[in-house]
């Protein structure tokens, strides 16, 4: 009995290890008037540590509700989101504003840059309340601005780049931190097909190398293949868990 409870042990620890995010039943309920809309319906989901994953479904699925839980920007009307041990659905607003600007990091369709920021200035913004001083903010920035390909635009403001540097300067944003886990929702939604290719395969090279989860939302069946597994949604629940194969 003794060494079946040390196997027991051992193979949690190392799921832990392999398994960054766990959602066990997850359901969420929004009020409309008087009626109740139950986006997500009993998600049962393991991310890998490291792994790209795609969330496909069309709209109304529960996808970005989906991405919106994973992100600590909503909680679970019932169920638990297990990140690195921890239950997140149960943080005070304190505990979830950490675990936002900490673990995770966000690269919008809209882009959602702020528009009086020069490029540098925005992805230096989520560095100011981190106690980092300015002049390594900066350089920071810079840096990360110079690797995707945007070293001399440094000092536009979002108006005067194209929406494929608009994106690029997103995701040297959402990485700025080093985040653990990076949400891309429609990454390549404002994008023609070219310009999407390039972010994508800039997404695909940055969770490389930087060994982050990356979790991609799209109705896009083309963008999940630069993905590791693919998840698909309908009516808020999990249709089936597919890998991509290449």
């Amino acid at each position: 009995m003794a060494n079946n409870n040390k196997d027991y042990i051992k193979n949690s620890l190392e799921d832990n290890k392999k398994n960054i995010m766990e959602l066990e039943n997850v359901s969420k309920e929004f009020k409309m008037g008087s009626s109740v809309i139950k986006a997500l319906d009993n998600i049962n989901l393991k991310i890998k540590r490291g792994e790209s994953l795609s969330i496909i479904g069309t709209s109304g699925s529960g996808k970005s509700t989906l991405l919106n839980l994973i992100g600590g920007l909503l909680k679970p009307t019932t169920g638990k989101i297990i990140v690195d041990g921890s239950d997140i659905s149960t943080y005070s607003d304190n505990e979830m504003t950490n675990y936002r600007k900490n673990m995770v990091g966000f690269v919008f369709q809209s882009f959602n840059l702020i528009p009086t920021l020069t490029a540098v200035e925005n992805v230096e913004y989520p560095m100011i309340f981190s106690g980092i001083s300015r002049e390594e903010r900066l350089k920071r920035s810079e840096e990360t601005l110079e690797k995707l390909g945007l070293g001399d635009r440094l000092k536009h403001k979002p108006t005067e780049l194209s929406g494929g540097e608009q994106q690029r300067v997103s995701i040297a944003r959402a990485i700025i931190n080093e985040p653990e886990i990076i949400l891309a929702d429609e990454p390549t939604g404002n994008l023609d097909s070219k310009t999407g290719k390039g972010i994508m395969d800039v997404l695909k090279t940055i969770n490389e190398e930087i060994g982050g989860t990356l979790i991609i939302v799209t109705h896009d069946i083309y963008i999940s293949y630069y993905s590791d597994r693919r998840v698909y949604l309908s009516d808020g629940k999990i249709e089936k868990i597919e890998e991509v194969e290449v």
